[in-house]
């Protein structure tokens, strides 16, 4: 009766926080002066401009996708199974662009491609008019994103790789070289992982706001934004944002028939030295050339160019003194997001692993979909169904932005605790079931200390996404508690470009700084073992 009633109120949470806002946001625009109407639509589909906003959106996704599927599928196999040297070092750059807001890679191409960047000043002003002009549109949009979201697939990549037996690559290499069992094998087995990858970058792309807002492309989300916060039109930003509910609909239902059985659950085929390592030979150092200079193009260059920008004790003390509440706050919403994050992604997972209510595929397909959903339609839907005098307490006060923490972020917790759950031997919990310990304390004693590489996992990824949060955070904060990322983005319009550097490079520096410690921490204690 525990473990029923704890694991039905991780659900009703769920539901509350993501699914009925969404459900209220969504019923609201069919009702228009008290009756029952299509006009939102009819309005939504007879303006051209939102066709316009349609063909920009699937664009900017598709050729983002496109491009991170191909770099990022071979870019997974040379870090993970071959002799490329650095490969580790290399795989932590390239992970870096997904840690910050994307805004902030698009604040440090400006640094370089503006009227005013540095290519300009070091070739002439006709050229930064070229590259100013190539930088705000879709190519300067696309090269963001691409170097954003490329880290998703090559960490599917080299996940999905852990799950190839050796044994059918080494009987590969019996008939015929690396590149052909790659090619027939290898590739072939992992391709539902790299599929759910491409899948991940086409939504995640197609709901970002922040990068088009700065560049100025149009896109759906920029008008749901627009609409909701400058002009307060809640029909007009409700109805722009039903093309990409309805666009996230299909593709996870895609998912869910065609990949979600063979991407479900992640089982390793042998330990790291049990895999054959491919030997590249001649090309080595010529492969190597070619990583370390698009490593140094899409994730070094742009945060130089960050601290070049901001390199004076004047801008940062200006920093500090116009944002330096805005990130303490942003700290202690992360830190307290990423706990709760981590325990309702721990019940979750656990509910989806071992299969403990009937409906635990409709809990998995909620916290995707929720995770797949722009922030600004999730939101729209907690403003529309908490912004009311009754429910003050909640929107009035920082809790709604945890609220949409939680309603956005819960599936990366869930999805890293059922990986973990699936390392654990059954018997484990069975062995104290038998034994007669309750299901609370077989959970507190046994299940979460196993399981507590994937909990610590899971409290960095939720302090992450939460201190890099823009859209959610920009959408439902409260008067006088507006967060660091937010905070750049308002001040973004007319704020000295130094300044805007420093409070990049400080956002950056608060969410590696913590991870580096961790890592180091982490490293001490293996070695001490």
């Amino acid at each position: 009766m525990c473990k029923r009633a704890v694991l039905l109120t991780v659900v009703i949470i769920l539901v509350v926080v993501g699914l009925l806002p969404v459900l209220v946001m969504f019923a609201k625009t069919l009702v228009t002066d008290g009756h029952f109407s299509f006009a939102s639509y009819k309005a939504l589909f007879s303006s051209g401009r939102q066709w316009v906003l349609l063909w920009h959106t699937l664009a900017l996704s598709s050729l983002t996708t496109v491009l991170a599927t191909l770099i990022g599928l071979p870019l997974g196999i040379l870090l993970a199974r071959t002799d490329l040297p650095l490969r580790r070092t290399l795989a932590v750059l390239f992970v870096i662009p997904l840690l910050i807001p994307p805004y902030v890679t698009a604040v440090s191409w400006f640094h370089i491609l503006g009227r005013e960047g540095f290519l300009s000043q070091l070739l002439g002003p006709a050229v930064g008019a070229r590259t100013s002009g190539w930088l705000f549109g879709l190519p300067g949009c696309v090269l963001v994103l691409f170097s954003t979201f490329l880290p998703i697939v090559i960490l599917l990549t080299m996940t999905y790789l852990k799950t190839v037996s050796p044994h059918l690559e080494e009987a590969g290499k019996l008939v015929g070289k690396w590149p052909r069992v790659l090619r027939q094998i290898t590739v072939r087995l992992i391709m539902p992982g790299v599929l759910l990858g491409a899948m991940l970058v086409f939504l995640l792309s197609m709901g970002e706001f922040g990068v088009p807002t700065f560049l100025r492309y149009s896109v759906f989300p920029v008008e749901s934004f627009t609409q909701f916060s400058a002009f307060y039109n809640f029909e007009a930003a409700t109805a722009a944002t039903i093309p990409l509910g309805v666009i996230t609909l299909g593709l996870l239902a895609v998912e869910r028939i065609f990949l979600r059985s063979k991407t479900y659950q992640l089982r390793p085929a042998g330990t790291d030295h049990q895999f054959p390592r491919i030997d590249l030979g001649s090309g080595r150092l010529w492969l190597f050339a070619i990583v370390s200079v698009l490593s140094f193009l899409i994730v070094v260059l742009p945060l130089l160019a960050l601290v070049i920008e901001s390199f004076s004790l004047s801008a940062f003390r200006g920093a500090f003194s116009r944002a330096g509440d805005s990130l303490v706050r942003s700290l202690t919403y992360a830190a307290i997001g990423a706990s709760l994050l981590a325990i309702v992604g721990f019940f979750c997972g656990y509910l989806i692993h071992t299969r403990s209510l009937p409906l635990w595929r409709g809990v998995d397909s909620l916290t995707i979909f929720l995770f797949a959903l722009p922030s600004t339609v999730i939101g729209i839907g907690l403003t529309t169904l908490w912004n009311r005098p009754s429910t003050n307490l909640i929107y009035a006060t920082p809790v709604i932005i945890i609220f949409g923490y939680l309603a956005q972020y819960t599936a990366l917790t869930s999805r890293i605790t059922v990986t973990s759950l699936a390392q654990i031997p059954p018997s484990m919990e069975e062995a104290a079931q038998t034994a007669g310990a309750a299901w609370l304390r077989r959970t507190g004693f046994i299940i979460a200390p196993l399981a507590k590489r994937g909990l610590i996992a899971g409290w960095i990824v939720g302090f992450i996404f939460c201190l890099r949060d823009t859209g959610i955070s920009m959408m439902v904060y409260p008067p006088g508690h507006d967060t660091f990322p937010v905070r750049i983005f308002t001040l973004m319009a007319n704020g000295p470009p130094s300044l805007i550097a420093a409070l990049c490079v400080t956002l950056v520096a608060a969410t590696l700084l913590p991870l580096g410690i961790l890592g180091f921490a982490f490293r001490q204690i293996r070695s001490h073992k």
